[in-house]
């Protein structure tokens, strides 16, 4: 894309492949889980156990990767079972992940020692992976997202942080990085910035979140955010999804409309993938994704 002499690169990760024939384990995902399976193997763990909700692409992705590694998987998934179960959960059963359901206010305890502990003791030894997918290990495989190219910006969709934290890591001093939040607050910030300071002797200031994509938090839409998905897919053939890539891409070209890039500069868009999630949105909302 040429506006003001800007150029605007996409930055295919969906389509990253990992394993020949195996299109699961691909996008940002993978990068987050690359360097947790390797360790995971360095300690000699037999299963993999994290959490999510009920169509969470790091639930989606932690089954797929985990049959592949040879890895038992257990998915704790926030709220009751509903049944026929979702394209999203069903997929991670058929890969051979085990489903355990607990209440949203257990939920909370995620992070807990003492719960952590209680699932070790119901579920035996096993190496823990955080909700999405996000901690060191997944920062420095995220680093890897930044190629060896010039740009200006870089941007991606933000919804734990760990993406955006890893590519910051990554980035030159005349670089920015810019996340789109599918959540709504700034509490992501905070979050990031957190991930960002056990990087002792660092620190990272070419960087921020813009939340004002969200169109009304995580897993909202609305028929705008629709409509610009499908019309980008007819006139640029990239499918885009309404959770995250879809919200990144709205805010891009509305800033581009807005004149905030500086005449000349380069952009790189990070298409994280994601699109596995299309299933289950069609099946709750109908069709909307042409």
């Amino acid at each position: 894309m040429n506006n003001a002499n800007i150029k605007l690169f996409v930055q295919r990760e969906d389509q990253l492949k990992v394993i020949p024939n195996n299109p699961y384990i691909s996008g940002n995902k993978w990068r987050k889980l690359k360097y947790n399976i390797f360790q995971a193997q360095k300690e000699n763990k037999k299963t993999l156990l994290s959490f999510g909700g009920a169509y969470s692409n790091h639930i989606h992705a932690l089954a797929a990767t985990g049959k592949a590694f040879n890895f038992k998987t257990i998915g704790i998934i926030r709220g009751e079972p509903h049944f026929p179960l979702n394209p999203t959960l069903q997929f991670a059963q058929n890969q051979g992940m085990h489903l355990e359901y607990i209440s949203r206010q257990i939920y909370r305890q995620k992070s807990d020692p003492t719960f952590i502990d209680s699932l070790r003791q119901k579920h035996g030894d096993f190496y823990l992976i955080p909700e999405g997918g996000t901690n060191q290990l997944a920062i420095k495989g995220c680093a890897e997202i930044v190629q060896d190219l010039p740009f200006d910006y870089i941007c991606c969709p933000v919804g734990t942080g760990g993406t955006l934290a890893g590519i910051i890591t990554s980035l030159q001093p005349h670089q920015k990085a810019i996340g789109f939040s599918s959540l709504k607050g700034d509490f992501l910030t905070q979050e990031v910035q957190q991930l960002l300071s056990q990087k002792q002797g660092k620190i990272y200031s070419n960087w921020h979140i813009d939340n004002t994509y969200h169109f009304g938090g995580y897993a909202r839409h609305t028929p705008k955010l629709i409509n610009f998905i499908n019309d980008f897919k007819q006139h640029h053939h990239i499918q885009l999804e309404p959770l995250y890539t879809g919200k990144m891409f709205y805010g891009i070209f509305d800033l581009l409309k807005q004149n905030y890039f500086p005449e000349g500069s380069t952009i790189i868009a990070i298409h994280t993938g994601g699109l596995q999630g299309l299933d289950g949105f069609q099946e709750r909302f109908g069709h909307l994704i042409k």
